[in-house]
Formats: C-alpha cells, structure tokens, sequence
C-alpha cells in the first residue's frame, strides 16, 4: 500500500498542493480574536424597578422570576441579588452539548416572558445577557467629547451608538456616562390640595400616558388590523396639555395649570472626562467567533469618516482602547517562528546532508502548518492565542520529526538500499516514536 502510494508522484505532488493552497486560504479566512469563545453556561438577568425598596425588589420581582426560572432544567445553581430599584439573577447551567443549551436558554426565556406579565407596571422587561468570553470584554472603547456636558453630545452619542450597533461583528454597546432623557414635572403642592388630589393621583394619571394599549381588532375589507394605543413621545408641551381628572370639578384642567413641565436629563450616575473635555464611553463587545482584527478596522474607518462630519456639532470621536494588540503579536510570534524554524532547518540540514534533503525536509513545515489550518477552519474554529501558542510550540517537534525522518531514509540511501526501500524502512523504523 505504502509502495504504490509513494510510486504515484502525480497523486502525491497533486495532494501536497492541494493542501498547500487550501491551507494558505484557510489561514486568511480564518477570523481573529484574542481568546477562543467559551460559553461558561451563565445566564445574567437584569430588572430595573425604579423607585423601588430593596425589600420590595426581593419579594415583588427577584422572588418572581426565580420561581420561573427553577421550573427549567439542567440548573447548577440560582445566585439572586435585590438591591433598591435594581434585581439581578445570575443562572448557572450544567455542563451541556450546545443544542442542549440553546434548548434550556428558550425555556428560560419562555419562563421568564412568562412572569413579566405578573411583575407591576413600573418595573421593566427584565434583560436576559448570555455570559462569554465574547461579550464578557469590550473588544474595542470609542469615546464621543463635545465642548460640554449638554443636550448636543447627548444627542450626538446616541446617533453614534445607533451607528456602531449596525456594524458587522458588534454584539452590544455599553455605554458610560449617557444620561437619557425625561420630563420633569414640578408640581405645586397647594393647588393639589385645593383640588383634592394627591401627588400619587397625579402620577398615576400622568403614568397613563406612556403606557402602550392594545384596544382589540379591527377587520377592514380582507385585512384584519390590530388596534394600538401607543404612549405619547417625550414632550413637554404635550404632556402640559394634558387634562387632570378629579372628583368634583365641573371642568377638567390641564396639567400645566397645576405644574411646570420641563424638559431634562435623568440625574447622572457616572462622568467622564477625555483630556479634560466631557464625555461619553461607547463599550463595544463582539459576536462570538467573528473575527476582532476586522471589526476594529470596521469601527475605525467609521471614526475617520464620521469624524469629519461631526465637527460642525462641536463632537469629536476616538478609539480609546483597542484589543487587537494581543492578537497581532501573537500572529507576528508564529509567523515569526516558523520563518526561524525554517531557515535553521534548512542550514543545519545542508550543512550535514546536503541542500536536496534540507530542501525536502523544509517544505514539510509549511505543508503541515497548511493541513492544521485547514482542519481548524473546517472546525469553525478560530485564529485565537491559544491556537497559536500550540501551533508555535508544535512548531519545535515538527522540526524534530523531520529532521529524524529524512536522516533514517538518507543512512538507508547511502548504504545502497533502493530508493523506494529506503523511504518505506526508513519511515518505519521512526514512525512509532
């Protein structure tokens, strides 16, 4: 078998490129990234209950969801915490296949829609985040400055984060420093008391107004059109036109006869400054397995060309971290040390058996890089240090093993043994160890 096969130079050569070019090809498409992309089997799972005691969050929300939540299987263990106005769950899964995770994660998601439904009006949906090793790390920070910490950079960042969330390969942006806005309603307690209403009443009522209302169907012709009553936009004078109903007036009165209705900004949790200018930090995480050099390149061309069209608004954009650093050295390393193995091998092995064999040894170097890569792709895997740490230390034993392999066939040639007998001996004398 051995016999024909080495016989058969067309096939050979025929294989040996093949594998040279698919490999070659593979090693470009692979994509890059720092780490390789684990999913440690953590689900987090964010509530926001404004206004809400830390007492209440634990019995009116976390208890809620966790009741939900134990009905799924394959559960490691339920770690809750329940501070004022915040809930945070975090699920811990067994080891499982990745279809069988991605079952557990729809059962947990269907759980948990499921209990939204219970939780009181003012809580929000709670935000279900898989932790990996993707998403756990920004891959990259852009940071948005203006001239001040005004309605203009507010503005501006969230265009820019609208922007960023469109790029190819990002997952999520978190921001720092983003105040959202809202509306201010500063009422004056006298003439509530005169209309005997309470400040609760009033924000009740004006609560109404931003809730969405499913008001049934409605069939027109061949189409049948669901009804919506969606809550009204963020302002101020609409919402100070708005009528307030109480017992015992003959005309209802506007809410900005009873209040002053401004526009404003939440009260801000965290600043920051970039060389001394205010700011606000854009946070971007990758999709797993897509490919870190590409995307940072992506957001910087984005940089360039929407820095230019900012400056008229006074913003200006910067890639404050950037985590391909890492990734590009660990490249240069291999690329590196296989160009080293290389010419040593075909040095050492000139000098004692002559530039035909150190020729034929070398070429095996490349030729089995080009296999791994190959096969690598094939497993969607990705060109990440750790794969390149064990193809630059696999590089010193391949090395070894070519070099053991050619001298066993070059003895058994200069003992006069046939060309086709030495190579079949000699790969068998050394093919074990």
């Amino acid at each position: 078998m051995l016999e024909r096969l080495y016989k058969n130079n067309v096939l050979t050569n025929l294989v040996f490129v093949l594998v040279l070019i698919v490999g070659v090809l593979s090693y470009l498409q692979m994509p890059r990234e720092q780490d390789p992309t684990i999913n440690f089997n953590w689900i987090d799972i964010s509530t926001l209950a404004p206004g809400m005691a830390a007492e209440d969050v634990e019995k009116r929300v976390t208890d809620l969801l966790e009741e939900g939540i134990r009905k799924v299987g394959d559960i490691k263990f339920v770690q809750s915490t329940s501070r004022d106005s915040f809930s945070n769950i975090l699920v811990r899964f067994n080891d499982l296949k990745e279809r069988e995770f991605d079952k557990r994660i729809s059962d947990l998601r269907r759980e948990i829609q499921d209990k939204t439904r219970q939780l009181p009006d003012d809580v929000s949906d709670p935000s279900i985040f898989e932790v990996t090793t993707a998403n756990a790390f920004p891959t990259a920070t852009v940071v948005v400055t203006g001239v001040a910490n005004d309605a203009n950079l507010i503005k501006q960042a969230n265009l820019i984060k609208q922007d960023l969330e469109h790029i190819k390969g990002v997952d999520k942006i978190l921001d720092t420093a983003l105040q959202q806005p809202e509306l201010q309603v500063l009422f004056e307690p006298d003439k509530l008391q005169q209309l005997g209403i309470s400040p609760a009443q009033l924000a009740d009522q004006i609560s109404l107004q931003y809730r969405d209302v499913s008001a049934g169907a409605k069939r027109i012709g061949e189409d049948n059109w669901l009804v919506r009553y969606q809550r009204m936009q963020l302002d101020a004078v609409a919402l100070s036109d708005v009528p307030v109903f109480a017992k015992g007036l003959g005309n209802n009165i506007s809410l900005g006869e009873l209040a002053d209705v401004q526009q404003g900004w939440e009260k801000p949790q965290h600043y920051v400054l970039w060389e001394g200018r205010p700011a606000v930090m854009l946070a971007i995480t990758k999709q797993a397995s897509s490919n870190t050099l590409d995307l940072v390149e992506r957001i910087k061309d984005y940089i360039d060309a929407s820095g230019v069209q900012r400056e008229a608004t006074g913003v200006k954009l910067y890639l404050a971290d950037d985590q391909t650093e890492i990734t590009r050295n660990a490249l240069n390393i291999m690329q590196t040390n296989a160009a080293i193995g290389l010419l040593m091998v075909l040095l050492v092995v000139w000098l004692f058996l002559g530039f035909r064999v150190a020729f034929l040894t070398a070429i095996g170097i490349p030729f089995v890089l080009a296999g791994t890569f190959w096969i690598l792709q094939s497993n969607n895997e990705t060109l990440n240090v750790m794969v390149l740490l064990g193809v630059v230390i696999s590089l010193g034993m391949l090395v070894d093993d070519a070099v053991v392999v050619v001298e066993s066939i070059y003895y058994r040639l200069q003992r006069g043994e046939p060309r086709i007998a030495a190579v079949i001996n000699g790969f068998k004398e050394v093919a074990a160890p």
